[in-house]
């Protein structure tokens, strides 16, 4: 039983500002403090690797001080558009019927809303009332593949059926104004807003690389790196300095191993296909693929693009290598870090 990626789609809010843009507002925002921490805060948003980012609100409203639930209403809002927008352009360019879905996973961790976004979906664009869904909704950043992994498993139990994987974020919705920590600060100057739907399949017909490993691989006592926490205020981030640390240290650990059990090696594994997480991570990574002589390229391109927008970018990088003309046989490895701490992986073959 195979189940192949057929189409991966992106969409994007309809506010946008180049990073120099965005850096008048800052100022603005960080006040009366010290001079000499307004220019580090400077520093870190030109030197974030993003020279772009996009928004669900313009930025006058992600800079004045409004309710968690003001804020919130906003994200339930926009995220029902890009979803509904996003599939509906997937499933028109891969020529499915809505109704034709057999399973829907929904991916967001950047707000809060029950029903959850698949139910709003369901309504919108009249898929299956039979459909199986599932809002996958507390893995941050590596929930883009986890999501894809749950379909893969579905689909390799299911033989002849289609599900779609929609992710839809914005971190823009949890910035916090009140808070002036390092967190904040370096979240802020990394993240944006975006949404991106794929679909899969295990249907003999199907066309597209297929997927022939997925796994994930848990940091034990390691809870604390990555997250948010609920306030007062909304979603506040946790970022700890030592991600990148973390994942050099494991790196081997969550490489080899994964790919040894699909009878690879990173010398067959053509493609990577990394979530940019920040310009340290990607780093950090990039020097650690560049040991082992491959790149990724592609990951910080959709850094500087369009910035980091959680659980969605790893499928705008995904999605930049289904429109490469890639020769038959050829393997991609896709990899994202997310709260757990977490490593999420999935080998794909063309």
């Amino acid at each position: 039983m195979s189940v192949k990626i057929v189409q991966v789609e992106k969409q994007l809010p309809i506010y946008s500002r180049e990073t120099k843009e965005i850096l008048p507002f800052v100022e603005n925002w960080l006040g009366d403090k010290e001079e000499r921490f307004k220019r580090k805060i400077t520093k870190i948003f030109e030197g974030a690797g993003v020279d772009r980012r996009y928004s669900i609100m313009a930025p006058e409203e992600v800079f004045t001080a409004t309710s968690f639930e003001d804020k919130n209403n906003i994200y339930i809002r926009e995220v029902k558009k890009l979803g509904t927008t996003v599939l509906k352009t997937a499933l028109v360019a891969s020529k499915w019927e809505p109704n034709s879905l057999d399973y829907l996973i929904t991916v967001s961790c950047t707000g809060i809303m029950i029903p959850s976004l698949d139910a709003y979906l369901i309504n919108d664009l009249n898929l299956d009332k039979h459909i199986t869904r599932l809002p996958v909704t507390e893995m941050g950043c590596a929930a883009g593949i986890s999501g894809m992994i749950y379909a893969y498993n579905f689909l390799k139990a299911n033989p002849g059926k289609r599900a779609a994987v929609v992710a839809v974020e914005s971190p823009t919705a949890t910035f916090q104004l009140d808070d002036f920590s390092m967190a904040n600060m370096v979240s802020a100057a990394i993240f944006g807003d975006g949404a991106a739907c794929v679909l899969l399949s295990s249907e003999e017909n199907a066309d597209g690389p297929e997927i022939i490993g997925e796994e994930m691989y848990h940091f034990y006592n390691a809870t604390h790196l990555m997250g948010f926490d609920l306030t007062n205020n909304g979603l506040q981030m946790i970022l700890d300095e030592t991600v990148p640390e973390t994942i050099a240290n494991h790196f081997p650990a969550i490489i080899h191993p994964f790919l040894e059990k699909n009878n690879s090696s990173i010398e067959k594994v053509d493609h990577l296909i990394f979530h940019p997480g920040g310009k340290k991570i990607v780093q950090t990574v990039s020097d650690l693929f560049g040991i082992l002589g491959k790149n990724i390229d592609d990951t910080r391109e959709v850094l500087r693009l369009y910035g980091n927008m959680s659980s969605v970018t790893v499928l705008y990088v995904l999605e930049r290598f289904l429109n490469k003309d890639i020769n038959r046989g050829q393997q991609g490895l896709m990899l994202s870090f997310g709260p757990g701490f977490s490593a999420q992986r999935i080998l794909i073959q063309w």
